[in-house]
């Protein structure tokens, strides 16, 4: 087994705020098994979502591309069959692909049944759901296989994906033990059930996290979080028991060692703070998630403190599995960085770029320090073809450094006018460097002094 690629597993949560774990300062104790993992393994602390909707974020894993590149900048829209994406690059590998769960890439709206053969992005094995949220209930799982017959599957839905997950890997490895594979499961939690607007967990999950701690943005700016907390919390105490029972068969089937986990989500949630849902913003709650990776040479990287996104995970992948790189990903492999590869470190990224859209369209630049945000003003469902825009404003600006929650929007203050201008910079280098076009960016209609000092240029460049 050492003389062959690792096999790869990819956790993959919805709508996971990234201060769920305990890594990230959660209190609660949500995410024993996930710590442990980030701790023995390579923690990727500074994590973003290139963009806050479903969809979208999904294609920028596959593809390891942003929206405006893949096409799929809103909810409804497919993978680009152009595109190389993660599974067709390891099928042409040797590699045996599976995905479970949630989709939402199917290349028509109908969000009720089963995905397409040609819309499954090349995965040879099948059980999923187009948009799982409006096919199934906290303990009503269908999901459809290969040949698309509906499955009805028992139990709590995180459980229900579970263990048709173990079950799938407990066949990988007894019947085709010596091909690596690749198993990608798609966790609806902690995402809101729809029809219900709630979050619903176990059976006495939620009254263990009722009123048990709040975090400070949602302290400060209330919305539905008070009452969606408790369910919310114990969907993600489940989802972190499921992942401990996964890594528990993995090492029971002899293949824990030679496998490579990666845990994701494709965003956050604001609980409808920002603007009238859960996500589709700019902010800090709606862009950041947990994100780790775990066995093989990711065994003891550490914190990684420089700022990763997922398009990162494609090439990150490949590149762990000794396959090459498709020049069309804009993505990197992070595996330079958990090695320390002083050209990596010199050449990474210091800031993260998030392109937003239907709630809010926009596009937002996060350094180590600062959060610049544009919008454009555009019906909040419709947009130009791709999701590009000719003009933007400028709508939030926010020093992390001493407003890490993003309460005070300095967009405005006359004070800070250098750093609207270098990160103004920023996002338009992140336009040349992806190939997005440049367009008209608007100042804030009223700049006006409001008390603080002026920041010095360094502080700018932060």
């Amino acid at each position: 087994m050492p003389d062959r690629p690792p096999n790869l597993l990819v956790f993959f949560t919805d709508q996971q705020r990234h201060d769920t774990t305990g890594i990230h300062g959660c209190p609660l104790n949500l995410t024993p098994n996930f710590d442990r993992l980030a701790k023995a393994g390579t923690d990727l602390h500074h994590a973003f979502t290139p963009n806050p909707v479903c969809g979208p974020a999904r294609a920028c894993i596959q593809t390891g591309t942003y929206a405006s590149t893949n096409g799929s900048y809103t909810n409804g829209i497919g993978l680009n069959p152009e595109l190389p994406n993660l599974a067709t690059q390891l099928n042409d590998a040797g590699y045996h692909t599976g995905y479970l769960g949630k989709w939402h890439l199917g290349s028509n709206h109908d969000e009720s049944g089963p995905v397409a053969a040609p819309d499954r992005g090349g995965y040879q094995s099948w059980l999923a759901a187009n948009v799982l949220e409006m096919t199934s209930d906290a303990y009503q799982t269908r999901l459809w296989n290969d040949h698309n017959e509906p499955v009805d599957l028992p139990g709590y839905r995180v459980d229900a994906l579970a263990d048709a997950s173990i079950r799938h890997l407990h066949e990988r490895v007894r019947d085709h033990g010596d091909q690596p594979f690749m198993l990608m499961t798609s966790f609806l939690e902690p995402h809101h059930q729809n029809h219900v607007d709630d979050y619903p967990p176990p059976d006495g999950y939620r009254q263990r996290y009722d009123g048990a701690w709040v975090p400070p943005d949602l302290a400060a700016l209330g919305g539905t979080s008070h009452a969606h907390l408790g369910g919310y919390f114990g969907m993600v105490k489940r989802l972190d028991e499921a992942l401990g029972r996964i890594v528990e068969a993995l090492k029971s089937l002899g293949v824990l060692d030679h496998t490579v986990i990666a845990f994701i989500s494709d965003h956050g949630c604001h609980f409808k703070t920002r603007n009238h849902e859960y996500k589709r913003s700019g902010h800090e709650a709606s862009t950041r998630i947990p994100m780790l990776l775990h066995g093989g040479p990711f065994t003891g990287g550490g914190r990684i403190e420089q700022p990763v996104s997922l398009v990162d995970l494609a090439p990150t992948l490949l590149d762990t599995a000794g396959v090459q790189i498709p020049s069309t990903m804009q993505g990197r492999s992070v595996l330079p960085l958990v090695q320390r590869d002083a050209d990596a470190l010199a050449s990474w990224p210091t800031d993260a770029y998030t392109q937003v859209a239907e709630e809010c369209w926009g596009r937002a630049v996060r350094s180590r320090r600062w959060k610049y945000i544009v919008r454009a003003d555009y019906d909040q469902w419709q947009a130009p073809e791709g999701g590009v825009f000719d003009r933007y404003a400028e709508a939030e600006l926010y020093d992390l450094q001493h407003d890490p929650y993003e309460l005070t929007n300095l967009i405005e203050s006359q004070a800070h006018t250098p750093v609207r201008q270098a990160m103004r910079k920023r996002l338009r280098r992140w336009w040349s460097e992806l190939g997005e076009p440049d367009a008209a960016i608007d100042e804030p209609a009223n700049v006006r002094p409001i008390g603080q000092r002026r920041v010095t240029a360094a502080e700018a460049h932060a």
